[in-house]
Protein backbone atom coordinates (compact mmCIF):
# COMPACT_ATOMS: atom_id res chain seq x y z
CA UNK A 1 0.00 0.00 0.00
CA UNK A 2 1.47 3.46 -1.25
CA UNK A 3 -1.50 5.27 -1.56
CA UNK A 4 -4.27 6.66 0.37
CA UNK A 5 -6.83 5.38 -1.80
CA UNK A 6 -5.09 1.38 -1.46
CA UNK A 7 -4.90 2.10 2.07
CA UNK A 8 -8.93 3.05 2.70
CA UNK A 9 -9.69 -0.07 0.47
CA UNK A 10 -7.66 -2.24 2.21
CA UNK A 11 -9.56 -0.63 5.71
CA UNK A 12 -12.88 -1.38 3.96
CA UNK A 13 -12.86 -4.61 3.07
CA UNK A 14 -15.39 -6.87 5.04
CA UNK A 15 -14.94 -10.39 5.82
CA UNK A 16 -17.30 -12.91 4.90
CA UNK A 17 -18.29 -13.21 8.80
CA UNK A 18 -19.25 -9.06 8.51
CA UNK A 19 -21.12 -9.68 5.82
CA UNK A 20 -22.92 -12.42 6.83
CA UNK A 21 -23.56 -10.98 10.50
CA UNK A 22 -24.91 -7.89 9.05
CA UNK A 23 -27.49 -9.47 6.88
CA UNK A 24 -29.32 -10.58 10.16
CA UNK A 25 -29.05 -7.54 11.72
CA UNK A 26 -32.14 -5.42 12.27
CA UNK A 27 -31.99 -1.79 11.61
CA UNK A 28 -30.18 0.44 10.52
CA UNK A 29 -27.03 1.76 11.62
CA UNK A 30 -25.68 5.68 13.04
CA UNK A 31 -22.01 6.60 14.04
CA UNK A 32 -22.20 9.36 16.22
CA UNK A 33 -18.84 11.02 16.25
CA UNK A 34 -18.00 10.06 13.10
CA UNK A 35 -15.43 12.36 11.96
CA UNK A 36 -12.93 11.21 14.00
CA UNK A 37 -9.43 8.86 13.19
CA UNK A 38 -11.53 5.70 12.89
CA UNK A 39 -14.97 6.68 11.92
CA UNK A 40 -14.68 7.16 8.14
CA UNK A 41 -13.28 3.81 7.94
CA UNK A 42 -15.56 2.21 9.97
CA UNK A 43 -18.72 3.72 8.39
CA UNK A 44 -17.12 2.68 4.97
CA UNK A 45 -16.66 -0.69 5.68
CA UNK A 46 -20.29 -0.46 7.17
CA UNK A 47 -21.48 0.23 3.64
CA UNK A 48 -19.72 -2.35 1.86
CA UNK A 49 -20.73 -5.07 3.97
CA UNK A 50 -24.23 -4.22 3.69
CA UNK A 51 -23.70 -3.80 -0.35
CA UNK A 52 -21.95 -7.22 -0.35
CA UNK A 53 -24.39 -8.76 1.62
CA UNK A 54 -27.38 -7.46 -1.07
CA UNK A 55 -29.26 -5.65 1.53
CA UNK A 56 -30.80 -2.83 2.05
CA UNK A 57 -29.41 -0.89 4.96
CA UNK A 58 -28.91 2.71 5.89
CA UNK A 59 -25.44 3.77 7.46
CA UNK A 60 -25.64 7.61 9.07
CA UNK A 61 -22.91 9.22 9.96
CA UNK A 62 -23.15 12.02 12.57
CA UNK A 63 -20.34 14.88 13.58
CA UNK A 64 -20.03 18.45 13.27
CA UNK A 65 -18.05 18.35 9.90
CA UNK A 66 -15.98 20.68 10.46
CA UNK A 67 -14.28 19.93 7.18
CA UNK A 68 -16.24 19.81 4.53
CA UNK A 69 -14.37 17.60 2.40
CA UNK A 70 -14.50 14.35 5.09
CA UNK A 71 -18.34 14.71 4.82
CA UNK A 72 -18.67 14.80 0.87
CA UNK A 73 -16.24 11.61 0.72
CA UNK A 74 -18.37 9.82 3.20
CA UNK A 75 -21.15 10.91 0.95
CA UNK A 76 -19.75 10.10 -1.88
CA UNK A 77 -18.89 6.18 -0.58
CA UNK A 78 -22.35 5.75 0.38
CA UNK A 79 -22.71 7.30 3.84
CA UNK A 80 -25.41 9.41 4.62
CA UNK A 81 -24.26 12.29 6.80
CA UNK A 82 -25.90 14.62 9.51
CA UNK A 83 -23.84 17.78 11.15
CA UNK A 84 -25.17 17.92 14.04
CA UNK A 85 -22.94 19.50 17.75
CA UNK A 86 -24.25 16.24 20.40
CA UNK A 87 -23.24 18.46 22.95
CA UNK A 88 -26.50 20.82 21.95
CA UNK A 89 -29.75 19.55 23.35
CA UNK A 90 -31.45 20.77 20.21
CA UNK A 91 -29.58 19.08 17.62
CA UNK A 92 -29.47 15.76 19.92
CA UNK A 93 -32.70 15.15 20.24
CA UNK A 94 -33.21 16.42 16.31
CA UNK A 95 -31.86 12.77 15.14
CA UNK A 96 -33.65 9.88 13.77
CA UNK A 97 -34.45 7.10 15.97
CA UNK A 98 -32.23 4.37 14.71
CA UNK A 99 -31.91 0.63 15.73
CA UNK A 100 -27.94 0.49 15.83
CA UNK A 101 -25.78 2.99 17.32
CA UNK A 102 -22.18 3.30 17.97
CA UNK A 103 -20.87 5.52 20.16
CA UNK A 104 -17.72 7.41 19.58
CA UNK A 105 -17.60 10.65 20.44
CA UNK A 106 -15.02 11.87 23.00
CA UNK A 107 -12.27 13.97 23.84
CA UNK A 108 -8.52 13.50 24.98
CA UNK A 109 -5.47 15.75 23.87
CA UNK A 110 -5.76 18.35 25.53
CA UNK A 111 -7.45 17.01 28.89
CA UNK A 112 -4.74 18.97 31.41
CA UNK A 113 -5.81 22.61 31.89
CA UNK A 114 -9.35 21.56 30.00
CA UNK A 115 -10.64 19.08 32.42
CA UNK A 116 -13.93 20.28 32.72
CA UNK A 117 -14.73 19.90 29.06
CA UNK A 118 -13.44 16.40 29.02
CA UNK A 119 -15.59 15.34 31.63
CA UNK A 120 -18.92 17.05 29.76
CA UNK A 121 -18.04 15.15 26.86
CA UNK A 122 -16.49 12.18 28.19
CA UNK A 123 -19.58 11.05 31.03
CA UNK A 124 -22.54 14.05 31.05
CA UNK A 125 -22.75 13.29 27.18
CA UNK A 126 -23.25 9.41 27.23
CA UNK A 127 -26.55 10.22 29.45
CA UNK A 128 -27.88 12.50 27.49
CA UNK A 129 -27.16 10.01 24.49
CA UNK A 130 -28.78 6.99 26.07
CA UNK A 131 -32.15 9.37 27.17
CA UNK A 132 -32.42 9.54 23.29
CA UNK A 133 -31.52 6.62 22.36
CA UNK A 134 -33.23 3.91 25.11
CA UNK A 135 -34.67 2.09 22.34
CA UNK A 136 -31.61 1.21 20.48
CA UNK A 137 -28.19 -1.50 20.59
CA UNK A 138 -25.61 0.55 21.56
CA UNK A 139 -21.45 -0.13 21.00
CA UNK A 140 -19.55 2.04 23.27
CA UNK A 141 -16.36 2.97 22.63
CA UNK A 142 -14.10 3.01 25.53
CA UNK A 143 -10.51 2.73 26.12
CA UNK A 144 -8.15 0.27 27.52
CA UNK A 145 -6.97 3.71 29.54
CA UNK A 146 -9.46 2.42 32.06
CA UNK A 147 -7.39 -0.07 33.46
CA UNK A 148 -4.20 -0.47 35.78
CA UNK A 149 -1.16 -1.05 34.93
CA UNK A 150 0.09 -4.75 35.05
CA UNK A 151 3.19 -7.05 35.09
CA UNK A 152 4.59 -7.59 31.62
CA UNK A 153 4.78 -11.10 31.61
CA UNK A 154 1.08 -12.06 32.89
CA UNK A 155 -0.16 -11.47 29.60
CA UNK A 156 -2.31 -8.13 30.07
CA UNK A 157 -5.57 -7.26 31.62
CA UNK A 158 -9.11 -9.09 31.18
CA UNK A 159 -12.29 -7.52 31.35
CA UNK A 160 -12.51 -9.27 35.11
CA UNK A 161 -10.14 -6.75 36.31
CA UNK A 162 -11.46 -3.72 37.80
CA UNK A 163 -10.74 -0.38 36.91
CA UNK A 164 -7.92 1.99 38.12
CA UNK A 165 -8.28 4.60 35.79
CA UNK A 166 -4.81 7.31 36.35
CA UNK A 167 -5.45 10.27 35.34
CA UNK A 168 -8.34 12.36 34.13
CA UNK A 169 -8.92 11.56 30.86
CA UNK A 170 -9.17 7.72 31.88
CA UNK A 171 -11.11 8.33 34.96
CA UNK A 172 -13.85 10.09 32.70
CA UNK A 173 -13.65 7.28 30.22
CA UNK A 174 -14.75 5.26 33.36
CA UNK A 175 -17.23 7.82 33.84
CA UNK A 176 -18.93 7.41 30.48
CA UNK A 177 -18.99 3.87 31.24
CA UNK A 178 -20.65 3.76 34.35
CA UNK A 179 -23.19 6.16 33.24
CA UNK A 180 -24.51 4.09 29.98
CA UNK A 181 -24.20 1.49 32.20
CA UNK A 182 -26.88 3.46 34.78
CA UNK A 183 -29.10 4.05 31.35
CA UNK A 184 -28.31 0.12 30.78
CA UNK A 185 -29.77 -0.60 33.55
CA UNK A 186 -32.89 2.00 34.39
CA UNK A 187 -33.97 1.01 30.53
CA UNK A 188 -32.58 -2.69 29.21
CA UNK A 189 -30.37 -0.85 26.66
CA UNK A 190 -28.19 -4.12 25.17
CA UNK A 191 -24.69 -2.46 25.20
CA UNK A 192 -21.53 -3.33 24.58
CA UNK A 193 -18.02 -1.77 26.17
CA UNK A 194 -15.71 -1.45 23.64
CA UNK A 195 -12.23 -1.55 25.22
CA UNK A 196 -9.62 -0.24 22.74
CA UNK A 197 -5.91 -0.24 22.61
CA UNK A 198 -4.00 0.72 20.30
CA UNK A 199 -5.67 1.08 16.82
CA UNK A 200 -3.03 2.09 13.87
CA UNK A 201 -3.10 2.06 10.38
CA UNK A 202 -0.42 3.87 8.26
CA UNK A 203 -1.38 7.43 8.99
CA UNK A 204 -1.12 7.15 12.83
CA UNK A 205 -0.69 4.88 15.44
CA UNK A 206 2.00 3.39 18.03
CA UNK A 207 3.65 1.63 15.12
CA UNK A 208 3.93 5.00 12.92
CA UNK A 209 5.45 6.87 16.17
CA UNK A 210 8.20 4.24 16.39
CA UNK A 211 8.80 3.94 12.72
CA UNK A 212 9.39 7.54 12.75
CA UNK A 213 11.97 7.74 15.43
CA UNK A 214 13.74 5.35 14.09
CA UNK A 215 13.65 6.73 10.39
CA UNK A 216 14.83 9.78 11.74
CA UNK A 217 17.08 9.24 14.33
CA UNK A 218 15.31 10.27 17.71
CA UNK A 219 15.11 8.00 20.76
CA UNK A 220 12.72 5.49 21.13
CA UNK A 221 11.98 5.85 24.63
CA UNK A 222 11.61 2.53 26.75
CA UNK A 223 9.46 3.46 29.89
CA UNK A 224 6.21 1.73 28.87
CA UNK A 225 8.17 -0.65 27.44
CA UNK A 226 5.48 -2.78 25.49
CA UNK A 227 2.14 -2.34 23.93
CA UNK A 228 -0.55 -4.20 22.45
CA UNK A 229 -2.06 -3.02 18.85
CA UNK A 230 -4.33 -3.82 16.44
CA UNK A 231 -5.18 -3.18 12.76
CA UNK A 232 -7.74 -0.44 12.47
CA UNK A 233 -9.74 -2.69 9.94
CA UNK A 234 -9.87 -5.62 12.24
CA UNK A 235 -10.71 -2.98 15.26
CA UNK A 236 -13.51 -1.75 12.87
CA UNK A 237 -14.61 -4.91 11.44
CA UNK A 238 -15.00 -5.98 15.71
CA UNK A 239 -16.83 -2.21 16.38
CA UNK A 240 -19.83 -3.40 13.72
CA UNK A 241 -19.89 -6.98 15.29
CA UNK A 242 -20.50 -6.09 18.57
CA UNK A 243 -23.43 -5.44 17.61
CA UNK A 244 -24.44 -8.32 17.39
CA UNK A 245 -23.25 -9.55 21.38
CA UNK A 246 -24.95 -6.53 23.31
CA UNK A 247 -26.32 -7.19 26.27
CA UNK A 248 -27.95 -5.71 29.46
CA UNK A 249 -26.12 -5.44 31.62
CA UNK A 250 -23.52 -3.94 29.16
CA UNK A 251 -21.15 -6.73 27.72
CA UNK A 252 -17.51 -5.55 28.07
CA UNK A 253 -14.89 -6.49 25.70
CA UNK A 254 -11.49 -5.80 25.08
CA UNK A 255 -10.41 -4.98 21.43
CA UNK A 256 -6.67 -5.33 20.37
CA UNK A 257 -4.19 -7.93 18.81
CA UNK A 258 -3.05 -11.10 20.59
CA UNK A 259 0.74 -10.01 21.30
CA UNK A 260 2.75 -8.46 24.32
CA UNK A 261 4.72 -6.38 21.80
CA UNK A 262 7.97 -4.92 22.83
CA UNK A 263 8.53 -1.48 22.03
CA UNK A 264 12.23 -2.36 21.08
CA UNK A 265 11.71 -5.37 19.68
CA UNK A 266 9.17 -3.33 17.17
CA UNK A 267 12.21 -0.86 16.68
CA UNK A 268 14.79 -2.80 15.97
CA UNK A 269 12.30 -4.73 13.26
CA UNK A 270 11.15 -1.13 11.91
CA UNK A 271 15.20 -0.80 11.94
CA UNK A 272 15.71 -3.76 10.00
CA UNK A 273 13.22 -2.63 7.02
CA UNK A 274 14.13 1.03 6.90
CA UNK A 275 18.09 0.45 7.14
CA UNK A 276 18.54 2.05 10.25
CA UNK A 277 19.76 1.33 13.70
CA UNK A 278 17.52 2.20 16.45
CA UNK A 279 18.53 4.81 19.24
CA UNK A 280 17.18 3.93 22.94
CA UNK A 281 16.37 6.06 25.78
CA UNK A 282 15.56 4.27 29.37
CA UNK A 283 15.23 0.77 30.03
CA UNK A 284 11.68 -0.90 29.95
CA UNK A 285 9.73 -0.44 33.41
CA UNK A 286 8.10 -4.43 35.27
CA UNK A 287 4.55 -2.65 34.12
CA UNK A 288 2.92 -1.66 31.44
CA UNK A 289 -0.65 -0.45 30.08
CA UNK A 290 -1.83 -3.86 28.84
CA UNK A 291 -5.06 -5.81 27.81
CA UNK A 292 -5.81 -9.34 27.00
CA UNK A 293 -8.53 -9.56 24.38
CA UNK A 294 -8.85 -13.32 24.66
CA UNK A 295 -12.58 -12.97 25.03
CA UNK A 296 -12.76 -10.74 21.71
CA UNK A 297 -11.00 -12.97 19.95
CA UNK A 298 -13.13 -16.14 21.01
CA UNK A 299 -16.20 -13.90 20.08
CA UNK A 300 -14.87 -12.79 16.22
CA UNK A 301 -11.63 -14.63 15.79
CA UNK A 302 -8.00 -13.58 15.31
CA UNK A 303 -7.47 -10.18 13.81
CA UNK A 304 -7.10 -10.66 10.04
CA UNK A 305 -3.44 -8.75 9.74
CA UNK A 306 -0.68 -9.92 11.76
CA UNK A 307 1.72 -7.62 13.61
CA UNK A 308 4.27 -8.60 11.31
CA UNK A 309 2.17 -7.24 8.50
CA UNK A 310 1.82 -4.34 10.13
CA UNK A 311 5.25 -3.21 10.31
CA UNK A 312 5.98 -4.45 7.15
CA UNK A 313 3.16 -1.38 6.05
CA UNK A 314 4.35 0.93 7.99
CA UNK A 315 8.19 0.76 7.25
CA UNK A 316 6.81 0.60 3.40
CA UNK A 317 4.82 3.67 3.61
CA UNK A 318 7.50 5.64 5.76
CA UNK A 319 10.03 4.81 3.15
CA UNK A 320 7.67 5.97 0.21
CA UNK A 321 6.69 9.21 2.00
CA UNK A 322 3.17 8.30 2.87
CA UNK A 323 1.19 10.74 4.22
CA UNK A 324 0.23 10.86 8.14
CA UNK A 325 -1.90 12.70 10.78
CA UNK A 326 -0.49 14.87 13.88
CA UNK A 327 -2.05 12.97 15.86
CA UNK A 328 0.09 10.74 18.40
CA UNK A 329 -1.15 8.04 20.89
CA UNK A 330 0.74 9.18 23.75
CA UNK A 331 1.25 5.55 24.25
CA UNK A 332 4.68 6.11 26.34
CA UNK A 333 2.35 8.20 28.95
CA UNK A 334 3.02 6.67 32.42
CA UNK A 335 0.81 9.37 34.71
CA UNK A 336 -2.24 9.73 32.43
CA UNK A 337 -1.54 13.31 31.49
CA UNK A 338 -2.94 14.11 28.32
Amino acid sequence: MNTIAELEAQLAEPSEKLIAELSVLDGDIMLLGVGGKMGPSLARLAVHAIHRAGIRKRVIGVSRFSDDESRRELEEAGVETISCDLSNEGDLQSLPEVRNIIYMAGNKFGTTGNEHFTWAMNSYLPGRVAEKFRNSRIVVFSSGNVYPFSTVGLGGVTESVMPEPKGEYAQSCLGRERVFEHFSHKYGIPMVIYRLNYAIDMRYGVLLEIARSVYEGHPVHLAMGHANVIWQGDANEMALRCLTVCKHPPNIVNITGPETMSIRWAAEEMGKRLGKTPVFEGTESDTALLSNASKSHQLFGYPRVSLLQMIDWTADWILHGGKTWNKPTHFQERKGNF
